[in-house]
């Protein structure tokens, strides 16, 4: 106590002197109103400084929160797109219906390989979420590959980047269709193969997914013609295609189910082979 005193004592005027500074202070803000401007704006600037700092931090907190519903939303969307064109007559009736031929469920790439032959993708969603063999797996911007392997929480997914894989694809201004395959050399590009040289075709048009596909919807985009040649052999154009998608950076996918695959196979396999 003795001490406190001692202290009071030794630096009373010093005390004194902030405190008729404050007195002063507060009084001068009263007393003049553009004193009391630049103080009442100074402390806005503050406060919004830290509201803002403060709010910040609580969004970086919540981005993944609100990356997962817009995945989500995505989903539902894309569900919502792939089926919007397919209608069935309602027996009995001048009326058209909605049909749901495709489902499609979120999952997420925690494995990727883009530098070998046969490159394979991992995902966050298996069997417990739907997910079952030859799907296609596509993300925001085309298409990625289609599902090889599952396990209840986890599957494996054969990448665009395959040397013995195909996909169905056509340009995006005509119906002429050929495969996409890729040639093992550079991860940016794909092979559009069997292309009819009556088809017309310029540098920088559209690669989509084409109708005969059973894994993919049509209209897919897969990427742009970089380079076209003329195959010798066979008379077809082969075409190097400039894939949309960056595979060395694969977050967020969509896996399609096709609800009519199973029928559309069981019907091809009855014909009779030539």
């Amino acid at each position: 106590m003795q001490q406190v005193l001692n202290f009071l004592q030794k630096n009373s005027y010093k005390m004194l002197f902030f405190l008729l500074l404050a007195v002063a202070f507060r009084l001068t803000i009263q007393s003049h109103s553009l004193q009391q401007s630049v103080y009442v704006n100074s402390s806005n600037e503050v406060s919004g400084f830290v509201y803002e700092k403060t709010n910040n931090i609580k969004e970086y907190f919540a981005l993944k929160k609100t990356n997962q519903a817009l995945v989500v939303e995505n989903q539902k969307l894309k569900e919502l797109l792939f089926n919007k064109k397919d209608t069935l007559l309602k027996p009995d009736s001048f009326t058209f219906v909605g049909v749901k031929e495709y489902k499609v469920i979120a999952g997420k790439v925690i494995k990727n390989s883009f530098n070998k032959q046969q490159n394979y993708l991992t995902l966050k969603g298996g069997a417990s979420q739907g997910v079952k063999t030859d799907m296609g797996v596509i993300n925001q911007y085309g298409i990625v590959g289609k599902i090889s392997k599952t396990s209840a929480n986890y599957s494996t997914v054969t990448s665009i980047l395959f040397t013995q894989e195909k996909t169905n694809a056509k340009l995006k201004n005509s119906n002429h269709f050929g495969s996409i395959t890729w040639n093992g050399k550079n991860m940016g590009y794909v092979q559009l193969i069997e292309l009819p040289r009556l088809a017309t075709i310029t540098k920088g048009d559209t690669i989509v997914t084409g109708g005969h596909s059973k894994i993919y919807p049509e209209n897919i985009p897969i990427g742009t013609i970089d380079k076209v040649y003329i195959d010798r052999v066979t008379n077809y154009y082969t075409v190097d295609v400039r894939l949309f998608n960056d595979m060395s950076n694969l977050g967020n996918v969509y896996i399609i189910d096709n609800k009519s695959k199973t029928e559309l196979q069981t019907l091809e396999q009855s014909l009779p082979n030539e």
